[in-house]
Parts: structure tokens; sequence; C-alpha cells
């Protein structure tokens, strides 16, 4: 039985779906969705252009995203994140994550590990030349970039702040006029991951 379950504690609306059973709570856009072997979770496939898998029916505002996530030390292969105040892949907000930085021994490499687009209207490339080392940052203690880690994702506002593994790693200004909209998780062009343990709290 698919469970999905919806309580208000303290006039927030906790969405905490037991991931081992929500496959047909995701939609997929431009990905398709699997069951992890070796833990309760889901795998985005990869393919070419960015790829979400919208939780069905939830609308985000604000609130916190918590997610834990594996990418690949893969160069220039493993993006992955989460999305939100969506539309679609091409009009969404997103941090993610380049894993294959997380070893990086060269300094500018290492200051991309996090990274926020608004996409497609800002994307890394245009917010790297235009606010370079604003929208992108490094991550304090880097985790394996082939193993699991935590992501907390708090927007509050126009206030977007990330935490890896409950360490601070960027802080920026959305770039969104629209403050609303649909919430998943993302992986990046010719990137797939694995994703276990969504938490959705909407304030």
């Amino acid at each position: 039985m698919i469970k999905f379950s919806c309580s208000i504690v303290l006039l927030l609306i906790i969405i905490n779906p037991s991931i081992a059973q929500q496959k047909s709570n995701l939609i997929p856009e431009n990905r398709t969705i699997s069951t992890l072997k070796e833990k309760p979770g889901v795998h985005l496939s990869a393919a070419e252009g960015s790829g979400i898998a919208w939780v069905k029916g939830v609308n985000f505002t604000n609130g916190t995203i918590e997610v834990d996530m594996k990418g690949k030390n893969i160069k220039q292969g493993s993006f992955i994140g989460v999305a939100f105040h969506g539309v679609s892949r091409e009009d969404c907000e997103a941090v993610y994550f380049r894993p294959f930085n997380f070893v990086a021994t060269d300094s500018l490499a290492a200051m991309h590990m996090v990274q926020y687009v608004q996409d497609t209207l800002y994307g890394w490339e245009r917010l790297r030349e235009e606010h370079p080392g604003v929208y992108e940052n490094k991550v304090t203690s880097p985790p394996d970039p082939n193993g699991w880690f935590h992501v907390k994702v708090i927007v509050e506002g126009d206030a977007i702040k990330a935490y890896v593994n409950n360490s601070l790693c960027l802080s920026v200004t959305s770039l969104n006029k629209k403050h609303t909209g649909k919430v998943g998780l993302w992986v990046g062009n010719n990137s797939d991951g694995d994703f276990a343990n969504l938490v959705i709290t909407r304030k």
C-alpha cells in the first residue's frame, strides 16, 4: 500500500512520505524512476538535460526540504539536488551538488561543490559569469562523492539556505519572481542519482 501522510503540527504541514513506497507519488519529467535495491529509496535515470521527479500534489512556498542523496565521483557527470517553486524543469529553482568536486584539489573547483540556479533564466553559467562566488560555494566538510549525504534546504521568502550533514554551505537570495510551485528531486544533464528519506515541511 502506498503511504503518503500529511499532518498539521503547530501550523506546520509536514509531508513525510515513506520513500520506499512512494514511487507512484512521484511524477517524472525527462527521467524514469526505479526503486533502489540497497535501501528504501528511488533512483532517477540519466538523460540529456535536467530531470525532476515532482512530488505529486504538493505545492511548496516556504519551509524545509530534507533528503538523503547519492551521486558519483565522475567529473562533469554527476549533478544531484532538489527543485522547488517549480512549473517545469525549465522553470524552477534548484539547489544541487557536484559530488565530483567534493574531492577537488584545485581551489577554484572546490568552490563549485554546491550551486543555486533558477532554470533556465539564471543557469550556472550566467550566474558564474555575472555573480562569481555568490550562487555557488564549497562544502566545509565534503562527504564521500560516491556515498550518501544528507541535504537540508530552508526557504523563507527570498532567503534560501542549504546544509550538508547539518553544516551550512550556501546562503543566497532567490532570483525567482514566483514564490510558490512544485517541489521535487532534481538531477542534471546526463546525470542519474539516488534519493531516500525525503521530508518536506511547509510553513
